[in-house]
């Protein structure tokens, strides 16, 4: 039984990292390496994330420095960057690409916001469906009895009440960063 619970809660902890995973790639109106997390560059013939090619930083707190390790990869960054329809105008130099992160409009970040949320509502449906997955294994194990049963299931409809709350704070504080000028 608590190997059922426990199981469901690891599965539970990996659907809030995907969701914090997902949320970092939402812009804010502050540069954030994390932007380009899901560009990907053709480097001789595989798309390859920018951030395994390139040391990425923060300047000003408004632009991206991107310096690729190889020089001659700063015209494919610069059409990745453009391809992946962020919003964002990457400048190229002869050694690095500049990216100059413009303010979020009052729209854009509200549209953000619910992006925000609808990755919220991913997780939780995530986290019920493990919950299911769980309830299902207790009700087909054969050895607990029945106030075992009830116990267990009890527990799970606590655990998933908890990863509820914690997806919920974590969209909260994310929509309010996204929503904070």
């Amino acid at each position: 039984m608590t190997d059922i619970l426990d199981n469901a809660e690891m599965k539970m902890m990996a659907a809030i990292e995907n969701l914090e995973e997902n949320l970092r790639t939402l812009r804010t109106g502050r540069a954030n390496a994390a932007l380009l997390d899901r560009v990907e560059v053709d480097y001789y013939g595989s798309p390859t994330p920018v951030n395994q090619m390139a040391r990425i930083s923060v300047v000003e707190g408004t632009q991206l420095v991107v310096k690729p390790y190889d020089r001659t990869l700063v015209k494919a960054i610069v059409h990745a960057v453009q391809a992946a329809n962020l919003g964002l105008n990457p400048q190229g130099e002869a050694d690095c690409v500049r990216i100059q992160v413009p303010q979020l409009t009052g729209e854009r970040r509200q549209e953000l916001a619910k992006k925000a949320q609808k990755y919220g509502e991913e997780a939780k449906v995530a986290i019920r469906n493990i919950r299911r997955e769980a309830n299902d294994a207790i009700k087909k194990d054969k050895e607990l009895r029945e106030d075992e049963e009830k116990s267990a299931l009890e527990d799970s409809q606590k655990l998933t009440d908890t990863y509820i709350k914690n997806i919920e704070s974590v969209v909260e504080k994310k929509k309010a960063d996204i929503l904070n000028v």
